[in-house]
């Protein structure tokens, strides 16, 4: 066995710190905020660092898509609608800063009974065991009609449930994505995985019609996606489905021949996934434009983007 003596330092080449490049200065750090800051205050002093870099590089960015009238499109799991973010993105949408929504399909069900009573997500360990959980009534009836009567029309499903709650002048449908979407004239899509969602085990649902208002919502989205040269599509916390659904239909709209090369990407999530990064941050970017992973809470990070873009664009 080898025997070691520790190796002198003596002779160790070494240079000044004034010479060398450093990735840190001091003309980076943050600055402390004076009592009654602006939000335009709060991002300029961050530190030059990561995120404190990256996301006002992102809200610029953002808010020149808008500036140029190109789209900005958000996709997004239902977990946003129960942390309670509705009411900052319907203002997103009146001032005409969002351009259109993909919701997988739990995010109507949540966003209906938003509208309905006011109140969505069950206790599911509460009611698993007595095979009640997702057998609230209304919810099926609503959301299943809205769907049937969609597909008879070729209407997809964003549209036909927004439209549905509309009609019924549901008393909180000023806190609903689809309701006020559809009374903007916002687009909404709707991308569904049959057996993911509670209204598929109601006696009312009726796959045939899932399938075709989904399909042609599928189609619609294709189409925004198409025009997405220059825009911005956002991924708010669908960790597998919506990064897939729009990896497919970018594929689409270049297979067509529609230019889509240049566009700004971000995922909001409190963890890294796979997909998200992958499907919608790394790869769509490649050719072109630059994509974000932005890492926090929904109820504290969407928060501070819909700030964010509201003080740079006015």
């Amino acid at each position: 066995m080898n025997e070691y003596s520790p190796l002198d330092f003596s002779g160790l080449h070494t240079y000044s710190i004034h010479g060398r490049t450093s990735k840190v200065t001091v003309a980076d750090f943050a600055k402390p905020l004076a009592s009654g800051a602006t939000m335009t205050d709060f991002l300029a002093s961050l530190p030059n660092q990561l995120m404190g870099h990256d996301f006002p590089e992102l809200v610029n960015r953002l808010a020149a898509v808008r500036q140029a009238g190109r789209p900005l499109l958000i996709g997004m799991g239902a977990h946003v609608i129960k942390v309670g973010l509705n009411p900052l993105l319907i203002d997103l949408m009146e001032r005409e800063v969002i351009t259109g929504l993909a919701l997988n399909g739990a995010g109507i069900v949540h966003d209906t009974e938003i509208a309905m009573a006011g109140r969505t997500s069950e206790e599911v360990e509460q009611v698993l065991g007595t095979g009640a959980f997702g057998a609230a009534r209304e919810t099926g009836e609503v959301v299943n009609a809205a769907i049937s009567r969609g597909a008879n029309s070729d209407t997809g499903i964003g549209q036909a449930v927004g439209e549905f709650l509309l009609e019924r002048n549901f008393p909180h449908n000023d806190m609903s994505l689809l309701a006020s979407a559809r009374r903007l004239g916002v687009p909404v899509t709707v991308h569904v995985a049959m057996g993911t969602d509670i209204v598929h085990i109601h006696p009312t649902a009726d796959g045939a019609a899932i399938g075709k208002a989904g399909h042609q919502d599928f189609r619609l989205f294709c189409a925004m996606v198409a025009d997405l040269e220059g825009g911005a599509y956002l991924n708010f916390g669908s960790a597998v489905l919506l990064p897939e659904v729009f990896l497919k239909a970018l594929t689409v709209a270049r297979n067509l021949g529609h230019t889509v090369d240049h566009f700004v990407t971000a995922n909001f999530d409190f963890i890294r996934h796979y997909r998200p990064t992958t499907n919608v941050v790394n790869r769509p970017t490649a050719s072109g434009g630059k994509g974000y992973n932005v890492t926090g809470h929904h109820e504290l990070m969407i928060p501070l983007l819909a700030a964010a873009l509201k003080a740079k664009l006015g």
